[in-house]
Parts: structure tokens; sequence; C-alpha cells
């Protein structure tokens, strides 16, 4: 597959994504009232496939919200693009089709205002600088 496949730009649609290696995890959320079981591929296993280089990720949301990430969390932290929650497609409505999740669960310093902000939902581009 030619990654970059709108100029210099990859746009990758559902089925690339799902066919990547997928990851799962279930985790206490600041939006939620129970944990919420989420799965898609790492976001590093995305960055890899797209050969993005760089040292910061600015996450797009579809109603613009921007923010920015370290492409080292990609590489630290169990960092997904879910594409299910509690084995659901996700809904725009209910944050979805994409979301950057951290397992907030997994690791305590995750448990931080830092991170929640760095959750994406409503995904809709990743630039990598």
């Amino acid at each position: 597959m030619d990654v970059r496949n709108q100029g210099t730009v990859a746009a990758l649609d559902m089925a690339t994504l799902k066919a990547l290696p997928q990851q799962s995890f279930t985790t206490r959320t600041p939006w939620d009232q129970k944990p919420v079981a989420f799965s898609g591929p790492l976001l590093r296993d995305v960055l890899k496939l797209v050969k993005a280089r760089g040292q910061q990720i600015k996450a797009v949301a579809l109603n613009d919200y921007r923010v920015k990430l370290p492409v080292s969390d990609a590489e630290q932290h169990e960092l997904i693009v879910a594409l299910t929650m509690d084995g659901q497609s996700i809904p725009v409505r209910t944050k979805g089709p994409l979301f950057i999740i951290y397992n907030f669960d997994g690791k305590k310093e995750l448990q931080h205002k830092t991170y929640y902000e760095r959750s994406v939902w409503q995904l809709k581009a990743i630039e990598v600088e």
C-alpha cells in the first residue's frame, strides 16, 4: 500500500484500521459512569503503517478540538485508536467514529488531567511534526 495516497497525506479508511492488529482494554474514564471496553489498533502501529516521522502528534476532532501529544506517548503507553466501545462501533454522537484513548487504569500516572486532555474523540485527522 502506498501510504501517501493523497499527496503528502495518508488517508486511512476503517477497513485499513481494522486490518491492523487489534488491542483491547477496559478502563474507567472521566466521561463515563462505568468502565468501558475499548478496541482498535495501537496508535504506534498506525504511525508505523504510514511511516510517520516526528516528535509531536497533533490530533484534530470533528469539532476542530486540537491537542498535541508526544509521539513517545504512543511508544510508551497502551494508546489505541478505538474503533469500538463495549464491542460496538462508535457513532459520532457518542464520541465516534474514532477515539484516541489511553488505558487510564493500566498505569496510575495516566489518571491525570494531562492524559485526559490528550484523549481525542470524534478523531478526524492526525498530523505528525
